[in-house]
């Protein structure tokens, strides 16, 4: 009876993590290919900003999303921005715009190939469509977001490569493209009652246009990311490697539950 016990523990065990892994877990600042499991919620909450000459600005964004099938998502986020920035538009996090917008996204995973015991190789689309909301720090008019994604995806070793376009009425746009490697331990990989930890390097590109002139910047930093149970938080920071603005520094927190 013991051992029964024990075996339907670990089993438990096993099948939390392996949910939490596929319900949308991965780095902070780069576009990445998970999905929530079917039928599965999840609410995230994000502190994010930019640091730049003069001043510092900060949001805080609430996600939630919900798993039509393992493989779309549709997820809606709404922003309260706390102190706006002299800052061209940006996405700091590739799921969630840096300003006064709503925002629904649809994500459709139309690409996994097992290639063995817990490696994978996955593309997703993303749409979405962006509203301005009462806040001043909103954008210049409803607009519209794409992207897609692909990677590689193991117990050890993750690489994803993605790129996006953000549009609005007044015709700016930003281009956005992203590069992440996350590295996981053989020590770091547990199971609940314990935490289970992953590191990331992050680099981000933007170049943000309007009539006839644009801006271009590159940013890159380390990331973390810990999983308990069904929470997981994750923090990271970014400083620039090539930037045309004032902008210093990025910095995201990210409360996620998943039910």
């Amino acid at each position: 009876m013991k051992t029964l016990i024990t075996q339907v523990g670990a089993l438990c065990a096993f099948l939390i993590g392996t949910t939490l892994h596929a319900a949308g877990h991965g780095p902070i600042f780069g576009l990445a290919t998970p999905i929530n499991p079917a039928a599965g919620w999840s609410l995230d909450v994000s502190q994010m900003g930019r640091a730049y000459a003069g001043g510092v600005g900060s949001m805080l964004r609430a996600e939630l999303g919900y798993g039509v099938t393992e493989n779309f998502k549709l997820a809606i986020s709404g922003p309260a921005v706390f102190t706006s920035e002299r800052l061209p538009p940006a996405r700091v996090s590739a799921f969630t715009p840096m300003g006064g917008d709503f925002e629904v996204l649809a994500l459709w995973r139309f690409h996994r190939q097992d290639l063995d015991v817990g490696k994978r190789f996955e593309s997703t689309a993303i749409v979405g469509l962006l509203q301005p909301g009462p806040q001043r720090a909103a954008g210049p008019g409803p607009g519209f977001y794409t992207a897609a994604v692909t990677g590689l995806a193991s117990r050890s070793n993750y690489v994803w490569l993605g790129s996006g376009y953000q549009r609005y009425r007044d015709g700016s746009g930003i281009v956005s493209y992203s590069a992440v490697y996350g590295y996981r331990p053989q020590s770091w990989r547990t199971d609940y009652p314990r935490w289970d930890w992953r590191v990331f390097g992050e680099m981000t590109g933007e170049i943000y246009q309007v009539l006839r002139s644009s801006t271009h910047q590159v940013f890159a930093g380390p990331s973390v990311l810990g999983v308990y149970k069904n929470y997981a938080v994750s923090a990271g920071v970014q400083l620039p490697v090539h930037r045309e603005s004032s902008e210093r520094v990025r910095f995201a927190i990210n409360v996620a539950y998943f039910f």
